[in-house]
């Protein structure tokens, strides 16, 4: 009987069983959900604040935040579900997100003008810790490693 909680015990603590491919709301893929929520929560409340209070003190600032937010949600639905479609939305979401940081980041610094109030994405993140240019990368790859695990198992 000890020998059955043992092998029960087991078969919970190991997400991924051998030979099993990895699916994206696992291990890692978890927490990557679990910040994208976070940010999503923030980013589009605090837009909607902003925008609600305030819109025409920043509406570029403003309109950057909540689309960053949507952004967001949109990549921790993807992350969450494990359909092949999903997969290719959170990928995106993750590309787009990156290229808004970068974008954004690089405008908030060479014209400082065009944001007069921060977004999530200006100056690359730097109210945020830099989460949101880390959280595409790492985002985009642990989707990449969850392709080729589950592309490995079909082969």
């Amino acid at each position: 009987m000890p020998d059955d909680v043992s092998a029960a015990r087991e078969t919970r603590v190991s997400e991924t069983p051998p030979g099993e491919p990895i699916v994206s709301r696992q291990g890692p893929g978890r927490l990557l959900i679990g910040i994208y929520t976070v940010f999503a929560v923030a980013a589009c409340a605090r837009a909607t604040w902003q925008i609600a209070t305030d819109f025409d003190a920043a509406p570029l600032a403003y309109s950057l935040s909540a689309l960053a937010g949507l952004i967001y949600l949109v990549a921790a639905i993807g992350i969450a579900r494990p359909d092949n479609t999903s997969h290719v939305v959170a990928a995106v979401s993750c590309a787009v997100e990156l290229a808004g940081v970068l974008a954004v980041g690089g405008f908030s610094l060479i014209r400082p003008d065009l944001f007069p109030e921060a977004t999530v994405w200006s100056h690359f993140g730097e109210g945020y810790g830099y989460v949101p240019l880390i959280l595409p990368v790492l985002g985009l790859l642990w989707l990449r490693k969850v392709r080729r695990s589950t592309a490995g198992e079909r082969d």
